[in-house]
């Protein structure tokens, strides 16, 4: 498993020329957005009324999400690797309760974008659509689940 989450970081790295950060320390405050790597040994069930499906089956999952306002990537970067926050998004229920997380800052990026150049690439997939972009109308989810879908 620590091999696959090692590959699928190092993809990442390369395909958006970024560094991998398991912390907020020295990450830009400068606006962009980000990706978050995390991987869960277990099926979490979500509290979310409002999707489809209730339950993110045990795997790797890549979530998109953009870093506009005040301390930019750094603060939202830092919020999404802290544990004990008070779940306010979608994702706050999966980064809570996944056993590893990484982020990939991208600054001057957009997550859209990024979601768009991952989904063209055959291990990258939607498990859940709405997920993390109830306020978007061009993509299906903002998070991705690697490898082959179901």
């Amino acid at each position: 498993m620590h091999r696959l989450i090692s590959d699928i970081q190092s993809d990442l790295a390369q395909r958006f020329g970024v560094n991998v950060a398991t912390s907020a320390d020295g990450v830009t405050r400068e606006p962009g957005a980000y990706l978050i790597l995390l991987n869960t040994a277990h099926t979490i069930t979500l509290p979310i009324t409002t999707l489809a499906a209730t339950e993110i089956p045990k795997g790797h999952y890549i979530y998109a999400g953009s870093a506009r306002g005040p301390g930019g990537l750094r603060a939202r970067i830092a919020r999404h690797l802290r544990r004990g926050k008070r779940r306010h998004w979608h994702i706050d229920h999966l980064t809570e309760n996944a056993d590893t997380l990484a982020a990939f800052p991208i600054p001057g990026s957009n997550e859209c974008a990024l979601v768009q150049t991952l989904v063209m690439c055959p291990q990258y997939h939607h498990p859940l659509p709405g997920f993390g972009s109830s306020d978007c109308p061009r993509c299906v989810s903002h998070l991705l689940q690697v490898g082959t879908a179901p």
